[in-house]
């Protein structure tokens, strides 16, 4: 790295122990990218009631040659993230994937689809799912972005077209919408996962 580690504790106590973990987990972001210029981490704990459960949060900026990747984890969303080690592992494992499609992009590895992408539904939860594409490629995409349809009426193998969003958030890249189609309109075989 060109810049040392910068780690900025808020509302919380610096932990030998957690910065440590902070710095093992910095030293492996170099298995997907290779010319890492800077990485600044933030471990937080917002302000809540003091009846409230307290979560943590953490915020990963890495700067790339011509970019800055940004991960932050909302505590709100997870659930879990009343232990630092969880929302730690949770925001370094979404950059190690947000790493891994940026070298695959500078390589020029990723597939290009033509015409509209399209895939199945492969996994749905309570506000969010996720869509593998022809290529092979998943995508996670919440409710609001299902048009021409209701969200809670998509069933896992549902055929579907897709928009993909250029960012690539927490949980890896996302479809910005997702359209249910039927299944003589989809134009290619989704990949058997065996």
């Amino acid at each position: 790295m060109d810049v040392p580690l910068e780690i900025a504790w808020h509302n919380v106590a610096k932990s030998d122990a957690l910065e440590e973990a902070i710095r093992d987990r910095v030293d492996k972001l170099h298995r997907y990218f290779k010319h890492i210029n800077s990485v600044h981490v933030v471990v937080d704990m917002p302000h809540r009631s003091q009846h409230a459960k307290k979560d943590y949060h953490v915020r990963i900026e890495t700067r790339v040659p011509g970019d800055e990747l940004v991960v932050s984890n909302d505590p709100h969303k997870r659930g879990n993230h009343y232990d630092p080690y969880i929302a730690m592992r949770d925001a370094f494992d979404a950059m190690d994937r947000q790493l891994e499609g940026f070298s695959q992009r500078v390589r020029g590895d990723v597939k290009t689809l033509e015409g509209q992408p399209q895939g199945r539904v492969v996994r749905k939860f309570e506000t969010y799912g996720f869509v593998e594409a022809t290529d092979g490629q998943e995508y996670w995409f919440n409710e609001t972005a299902v048009v021409q349809g209701e969200f809670d009426d998509l069933k896992e193998g549902d055929s579907v077209e897709l928009s993909i969003s250029e960012s690539i958030g927490a949980m890896g890249p996302q479809a910005s919408m997702v359209r249910p189609i039927g299944p003589m309109e989809l134009m290619g075989e989704v990949p058997s996962r065996t």
